[in-house]
């Protein structure tokens, strides 16, 4: 893992010619000469493309923020490598925390979600909150997480950018294999890459299926009630219109079923209340979820000499559907509900730079963003007896559905300065409007990074940044509270404040020093102040998030960074010190116990996703023989434990007043590349992940917006039998 400030783009150009250059060593990062020889001049059309590359970079760049790289060959060397979950790559970024599949994922710098996508820098859209992951390592060339002080380019989700560069067909070829192992694990899967003339195209497709769907609610080595199949897919295709234009056509596909895991011995919300059947054993509940996301974009770019842009439309559709035992459900919870969520949405994006003469870079641009959901919700009830709140007979089922309709759109301008030699200045502002069927507001958010670079070994940043986060449509929960009125479903609390948009002050500062030529180090402090703050979790038996805020929020944490590469050698570690907390629930109250809401209002809490360490660390040594290269690695995640609820002295419930044990997890594995006729035409691979077996939890079902207990994966041996043509 790489610390990068970048000051120029034409670095990313240097650096993406090096990896190239590096596969034929098993070399995973380290420090570049601009000077680098290669064969580029060899290829045809790979020059322009390459020069397209480095302008379309230079577009956008993360000028002050910080940026964590992660090339094709450092995927390789982590566990399970292309066949990882995504955010098992990002996991590998400091200050990065784990949390389970159901509850979120991953959260950046104590933030709850909060991340942007972006593919070739093309905005991905956002899908409904879910666990299934769409997005496929095996289609990364690269790919960055930018955190920080954001430029002014990067607008509403912005606890962290995730940037991803893909594969481009440069070199005719592709690989197909299949991989496969613990937890009934099976994943074939093909990619293809080529060139024709002026089309550059590639492709990946995979099937997987597995019992380990969701993190385990139990300890146990396997999970009941936990089998997945997924099916992805993307292509990516790119036509040359000439040495200074391209067109980009980019779609992706992912369909996913998940079984909803079952914890043994779970406590009955009823007793022979349901005709027929005076009891219900919890391992045989039978819930399920399947997700579905599709995407598309297309953009054209234009490198006209000082000036450069890149125009970009994209849609998707996003669907979520729950679906209860409806028997089973209403004996533990006193409710069944059949939750479908629907996403469409679609917009447009324009970035564009322009050379003032040697000091100044001027950039700009514009996003839009038009969004619709329909949330369709079915549920089924007890009625209760008004005078004593027993359940009596069965509710007629309840529907409560709603259409929710979100418009973002933003606008920015800013300026690289170039004020002496060893010191720039990036400094702009831009103005965001969201309209929603909910909420109206706007805001103008200045933003300054400045970049301090006294030697060739060290460079120092700090920034500030205004943030404007509005919260997710999708994540929008407006129930109809009369409909459930006198039932088992009704709430607590009737009070439903709207979601409302987050605010925040956010200050960046840190230093990366290059001690020797294979050493690395750096340190990274932020503090952000935040009105609204925003935050999701999981509540009922559903696995959809529910968007909410904080009246107040704090986050602040320091991160330091170490990486060394020498030859075929690499080694890297991240240790984050994180604090986030939150006073008074502010919307949605609904969602809320009345007596946690009420100690809310008065006391600052600890969100359920703070977590104080958080670590990430890794080896790996590739070395060539005659027949093929080897590559071996080694690495680990260590966090000291999430939030869950705590007790008082008084005995009374503390939210989120506790956190979880701490945990670790070791992996290891190998890699051989067999030779024939000279090239690489056999991998066999073999990833041991918790390689010695630990038993840890993430969440103990307890804490805001947990639903379910979770743990980690037990020890899992996979292996990899693939071909490359």
């Amino acid at each position: 893992m790489k610390l990068i400030y970048r000051k120029r783009q034409a670095v990313a150009l240097a650096a993406a010619v090096a990896l190239c250059q590096a596969r034929a060593y098993g070399q995973t990062n380290g420090p570049v000469a601009a000077t680098t020889q290669t064969n580029v001049t060899q290829l045809g059309n790979t020059t322009v493309v390459g020069h397209l590359n480095e302008e379309r970079s230079a577009i956008v760049p993360d000028l002050g923020a910080t940026a964590y790289t992660i090339s094709k060959l450092q995927i390789q060397a982590e566990a399970q490598g292309e066949n990882a979950g995504f955010n098992e790559l990002v996991l590998r970024a400091p200050g990065v925390a784990q949390d389970s599949a159901a509850n979120g994922d991953l959260h950046v710098r104590g933030e709850h979600a909060n991340l942007q996508y972006r593919i070739d820098d093309v905005l991905l859209p956002e899908s409904i909150s879910g666990f299934g992951l769409e997005l496929d390592p095996r289609f990364v060339d690269s790919m960055q997480l930018i955190t920080g002080s954001l430029p002014a380019q990067y607008g509403f989700r912005t606890a962290g950018v995730v940037d991803i560069q893909t594969k481009t067909g440069i070199e005719n070829g592709g690989e197909a294999g299949i991989y496969g192992g613990s937890y009934d694990t099976v994943r074939p899967f093909v990619e293809y890459g080529g060139k024709d003339g002026k089309w550059t195209y590639f492709g990946d497709a995979s099937y997987e299926h597995n019992a380990l769907g969701i993190e385990n609610t139990a300890g146990s080595s396997s999970a009941i009630h936990d089998d997945t199949d997924q099916y992805k897919m993307f292509a990516h295709a790119s036509y040359l219109i000439d040495e200074s234009s391209r067109l980009t056509f980019m779609a992706g596909a992912s369909y996913s079923t998940f079984q909803v895991p079952n914890t043994p011995g779970q406590s009955p919300f009823v007793t022979n209340a349901i005709p027929g059947i005076p009891t219900f054993d919890s391992t045989q509940l039978n819930e399920n979820q399947a997700e579905q996301n599709y995407y598309g974009i297309i953009a054209y770019q234009k490198s006209a000499g000082d000036l450069n842009y890149q125009f970009s439309a994209y849609g998707r559709s996003s669907r979520v559907h729950f679906e209860p035992d409806s028997v089973g459900d209403l004996f533990f919870n006193g409710v069944a509900s059949d939750v479908a969520r629907n996403l469409y949405s679609g917009g447009l994006q324009l970035d564009a730079s322009y050379q003032l003469g040697e000091k100044h870079t001027i950039r700009g641009g514009f996003m839009f963003l038009d969004e619709y959901v329909a949330e369709n919700n079915s549920s089924v009830a007890f009625n209760l007896d008004p005078a004593t709140g027993a359940p009596t007979t069965l509710h007629a089922p309840i529907i409560d559905n709603h259409d929710i309709h979100g418009i973002f759109a933003g606008a920015y301008i800013q300026d690289e300065w170039k004020i002496l030699p060893k010191v720039t200045l990036n400094y702009g502002a831009r103005f965001d409007e969201f309209y929603s069927s909910f909420d109206r507001e706007n805001q103008p958010s200045p933003r300054v990074n400045l970049i301090y670079q006294p030697t060739d070994s060290t460079t120092l940043h700090a920034g500030y940044s205004r943030y404007f986060t509005p919260p997710p449509p999708e994540s929008i929960d407006i129930p109809t509270f009369s409909k459930y009125a006198g039932t088992s479903a009704a709430t607590a609390s009737t009070l439903a404040d709207t979601v409302k948009s987050e605010r925040a002050n956010y200050f960046d500062a840190g230093i990366s020093q290059k001690v020797t030529k294979e050493l690395t180090l750096g340190v990274d402090g932020y503090y952000k102040s935040a009105r609204n703050q925003l935050d999701d979790g999981l509540f009922g038996q559903t696995l959809i998030l529910d968007a909410f805020n904080y009246q107040q929020g704090l986050v602040y944490g320091v991160e330091f960074t170490a990486s060394y590469v020498k030859g075929g050698f690499s080694a890297y570690a991240n240790v984050a010190y994180s604090v986030a907390r939150g006073k008074d629930w502010n919307s949605s109250q609904f969602l809320f116990d009345p007596g946690d809401a009420a100690y809310v209002k008065d006391n600052w809490i600890y969100l359920d996703h703070d977590q104080r360490v958080t670590g990430s660390f890794g080896v790996s040594y590739a070395w060539k023989e005659h027949n093929g290269t080897t590559r071996v690695y080694c690495d680990a995640l260590y966090g000291s434990g999430l939030r869950t609820d705590g007790t008082a002295s008084d005995g009374s419930n503390i939210p989120n007043g506790a956190s979880v044990p701490a945990y670790s997890s070791v992996s290891i594995g190998a890699e051989q590349m067999f030779k024939w006729a000279g090239k690489d035409h056999l991998r066999a691979r073999v990833d041991v992940v918790n390689f010695t077996d630990n038993v840890y939890q993430l969440r103990t079902g307890e804490g805001v917006g947990v639903n379910a207990p979770q743990y980690g994966m037990r020890r899992g041996i996979f292996g990899t039998l693939s071909y490359l043509f």
